[in-house]
């Protein structure tokens, strides 16, 4: 989309009348917005859905067991024992269990598994 912006200047006219090079800076300045803004929503989209995922996760496992409170329990005791690594990749950090980073303010929006608390919660109603 953004591309489509910043390029269709070459299929206008030269000889248009002084609107429609108005109208090309406006086109230029939605394009390069849209540049700078669709990686980070198409990041923001993509940390959702593996948060998603993570809950969808979760759920299959309490009916496969058909016992989530086990389950429950098994995220609470990792939650107790979870210390933020030292050295997290983003690479890696959707193999993980629960999120290896430390938590932050903006860490939820960014992150790659929902809270451990959230799950927990989750599973509990499902009992």
């Amino acid at each position: 989309m953004a591309n489509l912006f910043l390029h269709s200047g070459r299929f206008m006219r030269r000889d248009d009348n002084r609107e429609g090079g108005n109208i090309m800076v406006v086109f230029a300045i939605v394009g390069v917005i849209l540049a700078i803004l669709s990686p980070i929503i198409a990041e923001l989209i993509k940390l959702a859905v593996s948060r998603r995922r993570e809950y969808l996760a979760d759920a299959s496992g309490s009916l496969l067991t058909r016992y989530p409170q086990g389950l429950a329990n098994a995220l609470e005791k990792i939650a107790k024992e979870n210390r933020p690594l030292a050295q997290a990749s983003q690479a890696t950090a959707h193999l993980f269990i629960a999120s290896p980073f430390s938590g932050k303010k903006l860490s939820g929006l960014f992150s790659t598994h929902p809270p451990i608390e959230d799950r927990i919660k989750k599973l509990r109603e499902m009992a």
